[in-house]
């Protein structure tokens, strides 16, 4: 119990305030612009950037906020819209549900975070979600990535474990991948990124519970997929380390390659932010480094 208010109070922090989302609208949105598109009475925000053109296929990313976030604020942290308009991405952003307290969260494992029981089927929502984006745009459907923040990254594992043949790859800061691994039957490899801070008090880095559901360490959450997309179990840190965390001096960010022997270019990162927290002070770099590991074929 006292690591779930722990995770309330982490995600209430103003480091994540920004500005309301766009009104909803029933017309298309158009290149340049974000709008609202309904599904399921659940209205999703979708930037379409500068560059799309119809008669090209563009990758889709979605969005996944973090407990008690919400989209605008998500996007305020992660700055993905500039990336979307200088790469040429279609860019979701959904809302997860509210809960008794009225907080947003996704229904991601048993660790987190439908903490009053409500049953909500985030999986089956996201995964129209990215079929409704495929029906009304060109996407490619090779170039399909999810990318989270705690109860976020928890979705965006849960999504790869359901919905494997749908994406291409997840980004996790923070999140942490299925309680059960043995629930976990995708159908195909997805590359996996985790980027999380050593010094998390709120989902730690070697693992823990929330309201005494168990969640595994973030060495162990890429576990499962290293071995799932066939990658051999020798580690390769020769990359030199990123400067993700502007709070903190130097490059601080360790990175740790699986590679070797990977089924369908299924490589998983570690991203190992040195005294780091659950909600680190992203540098500039932290954007762009997400999605060139997105793209990295």
């Amino acid at each position: 119990m006292r690591a779930r208010w722990r995770l309330l109070a982490a995600l209430m922090l103003p480091l994540l305030a920004a500005c309301d989302p766009a009104p909803q609208s029933g017309a298309p949105v158009g290149p340049g612009n974000t709008g609202a598109i309904n599904l399921d009475n659940r209205p999703f925000q979708l930037h379409v950037p500068r560059s799309y053109d119809p008669a090209t296929k563009a990758p889709l990313v979605v969005l996944l906020h973090g407990y008690q976030s919400n989209p605008a604020r998500q996007e305020g942290y992660f700055k993905l819209a500039a990336e979307s308009d200088r790469r040429g991405f279609l860019y979701a952003m959904p809302d997860g549900t509210k809960d008794q307290r009225g907080h947003q969260f996704w229904n991601a494992s048993e660790a987190c975070c439908d903490f009053y029981g409500a049953g909500v089927d985030d999986s089956s929502y996201l995964s129209r979600l990215i079929d409704a984006v495929k029906a009304a745009y060109s996407v490619d459907p090779g170039r399909v990535y999810l990318v989270g923040h705690s109860n976020g990254g928890y979705m965006a594992y849960r999504m790869a474990c359901d919905h494997a043949t749908q994406i291409t790859a997840i980004v996790s800061l923070a999140g942490a991948a299925a309680t059960h691994a043995e629930r976990c039957k995708p159908e195909r490899p997805v590359r996996v990124l985790q980027i999380h801070g050593t010094a998390d008090q709120t989902i730690l880095f070697e693992g823990g519970s929330n309201g005494g559901q168990p969640y595994p360490s973030a060495a162990a959450s890429l576990d499962f997929w290293r071995r799932h997309n066939g990658c051999g179990d020798q580690a390769d840190t020769s990359s030199a380390p990123l400067d993700l965390d502007s709070s903190l001096p130097g490059a601080e960010t360790a990175v740790t390659t699986y590679l070797a022997g990977c089924r369908d270019a299924g490589r998983v990162e570690l991203w190992s932010i040195k005294e780091g927290g659950h909600i680190p002070a992203l540098s500039a770099n932290f954007a762009p480094a997400v999605i060139d590991f997105l793209y990295r074929p």
